[in-house]
C-alpha cells in the first residue's frame, strides 16, 4: 500500500512542507529511514538524523524548524508522536481489512453473524453461535456451541473457543489462546486416585479485552471466569476456573493465578507473578515481576518477593539480605572476643 504525504496529510490533519506528492509504502526509525519510508521525529535527541535520513517523509512537531538543508518531505502536526500512534492505527486498520468466507470452512447449523464477517480457511464454527458485525477470524480458528462473539472483533490464527463463552465487542485475541477450556477440578479418592469435577460454567470477556498469544482462561466449575472491561493480558498467562479480574488491569506474561481468586480494577501486574487461589486484591494494585501472592491484598498497595511483602519494606530488607554474609561474619567475630 502506498501513501502520499498529502494523504498522510490529511489523516493527521498536518501541513505538508515538501512535495506533497511524495510516496511511501514503509515505516522506519529515522535512524534507519531508507527511499519509501516513513518516519518520524519526537525525542529532541534524534534531531541530528533528521538531516541525513532517507526516509522520504517524517512527522515532526509543528515548532521544528530546520538548521540545516534537508531532503525529506515534512508533515507538521501538534504532536509527531501521537501522530504517528495514530497513523500505525490506521495502517493497521487496513492491513486487517478484510472480509469474507473462505474455503474449505464449517458453519454449523443456527449461526448468526452480521455483516463484514471475515472467516478463513479451515475455521469450525459450532451450532447457535452468534457473530457480530466487522468480526475477523482467521485461518485454522474454532468456536465451540452457543458461544457470542460482540462487534469489531479479532480472533487471530488458531484461537480456540470452548463452547458457551460470552465475547464482548471490540476484543483481541492473539494466536494460540485458549478461553474456555476446563477448570483445573479433581477430587482425591480413598484408593489415591482422582475423579473429575464437571466444569459445566463459562468464560466471560468484556468489552475492549485483549489477550496475548498462548494465554489460557479455564471456564468456571459453576458460575463464570470474568474479564472485565478494557483488561490487557501479555502472551502465556493461566487464569483459572472462576478468577475475575476487574476493570482496566494489566498482567504481563507468564503470571498465574489460581481458582476463585479476585482481583481489582487498575491493577498492574507483572511478569512471572503467582497468586494463590480464594484470596481478593483491591483496586490499584501494583505487583512487581516474580512476586508470589499469598494472602489478600487491600486497596492501593505494592507488592515485591516470594512471598510478596510492601515494596518499600522489601528495598530496606534488600539491603540486609545482600550483607547478610557480611553480618554472620561480624556476629562470629563478636562471638569469638566475647567468649
Amino acid at each position: 500500500m502506498k501513501f502520499t504525504a498529502a494523504q498522510i496529510a490529511g489523516i493527521l490533519e498536518g501541513e505538508v512542507v515538501g512535495n506533497p506528492n511524495a510516496e511511501v509504502f514503509k515505516l522506519s526509525k529515522i535512524e534507519e529511514g531508507t527511499e519509501g519510508s516513513l518516519t518520524f521525529l519526537a525525542n529532541p535527541k534524534y534531531i541530528n538524523y533528521i538531516y541525513s535520513t532517507k526516509a522520504t517523509i517524517t512527522i515532526v512537531n509543528n515548532s521544528f524548524e530546520p538548521e540545516n538543508e534537508i531532503s525529506t518531505t515534512l508533515i507538521k502536526v501538534d504532536d509527531a508522536y501521537q501522530s504517528f500512534s495514530k497513523l500505525l492505527e490506521y495502517y493497521n486498520q487496513v492491513k486487517l481489512m478484510k472480509s469474507g468466507i473462505e474455503q474449505p470452512s464449517v458453519i454449523s447449523e443456527g449461526v448468526t453473524y452480521g455483516e463484514n464477517l471475515y472467516l478463513g480457511s479451515f475455521c469450525y464454527i459450532g451450532k447457535n453461535v452468534s457473530i457480530g458485525k466487522n468480526v475477523k477470524i482467521y485461518p485454522n480458528s474454532f468456536v465451540g456451541d452457543n458461544t457470542t462473539i460482540g462487534d469489531d472483533c479479532i480472533l487471530f490464527a488458531g484461537v480456540r473457543i470452548y463452547s458457551e463463552s460470552v465475547i464482548g465487542s471490540r476484543c483481541v485475541i492473539h494466536s494460540g489462546t485458549i478461553i474456555g477450556s476446563d477448570g483445573f477440578g479433581f477430587a482425591p479418592q480413598e484408593d489415591g486416585t482422582y475423579n473429575k469435577i464437571p466444569q459445566i460454567g463459562n468464560v466471560i470477556l468484556e468489552d475492549d479485552v485483549e489477550v496475548g498469544s498462548c494465554t489460557t482462561i479455564d471456564r468456571a466449575t459453576l458460575g463464570s471466569t470474568i474479564i472485565r472491561k478494557g483488561v490487557k493480558l501479555d502472551n502465556q498467562i493461566q487464569i483459572a476456573h472462576n478468577v475475575e479480574i476487574g476493570e482496566n488491569t494489566v498482567i504481563a506474561s507468564q503470571t498465574g493465578i489460581a481458582g476463585s481468586t479476585k482481583i481489582g480494577k487498575n491493577c498492574m501486574i507483572g511478569g512471572q507473578v503467582g497468586i494463590v487461589g480464594h484470596i481478593t486484591i483491591g483496586d490499584n494494585v501494583r505487583i512487581q515481576a516474580q512476586s508470589g501472592v499469598g494472602k489478600s491484598v487491600k486497596d492501593g498497595e505494592t507488592l515485591q518477593g516470594s512471598p510478596s511483602f510492601n515494596y518499600g519494606d522489601w528495598n530496606k530488607s534488600y539491603v540486609h539480605f545482600r550483607n547478610l554474609p557480611k553480618i554472620v561474619a561480624d556476629l562470629e567475630d563478636l562471638k569469638k572476643k566475647t567468649n
